[in-house]
């Protein structure tokens, strides 16, 4: 299965993404927990693709590609903006750190998604959530 979403930066553009995850978790049967995991780091990517990649440039989209096989679910997030370092996001668990207000998302998306990994320039995030149906698949 194989999902593609293109939307204007606009944060009310989440639900949008929100529905079609929603959707897409319900005919696949994911259980609770890895709908919990799912949601959160991809509209965490989304929001940092309007957000910091595409600055909530109107005329600049986002793109977010949700493919499912084998158990297995990968979302990509593609902004068209300049990129940036994940190495050089400061660690939001460190104790001058702890009080920001921004600075958790590429934290968060980390430590629910199985395996993360960013694209060259760093516009581009790709999330996978391995063995995401369990043994008696429940609907959301």
């Amino acid at each position: 299965m194989f999902k593609k979403i293109k939307i204007g930066s606009e944060i009310g553009n989440l639900r949008v993404v929100e529905n079609v995850i929603d959707n897409m978790i319900n005919e696949i049967g994911i259980n609770q927990d890895n709908y919990g995991k799912i949601l959160v780091s991809t509209l965490e990517a989304v929001n940092n693709a309007i957000i910091h990649g595409n600055k909530s440039d109107l005329n600049k989209l986002v793109k977010i590609d949700i493919f499912f096989k084998n158990n297995n679910l990968k979302v990509t997030v593609t902004d068209e903006g300049k990129g940036f370092k994940p190495s050089d996001v400061p660690d939001p668990t460190k104790p001058e750190n702890i009080e920001n207000i921004t600075g958790r998302g590429v934290f968060l998306m980390s430590n629910l998604a199985d395996n993360i990994k960013f694209n060259r320039k760093g516009n581009s995030v790709t999330m996978t959530f391995q063995n995401i149906i369990s043994q008696n698949p429940k609907s959301k």
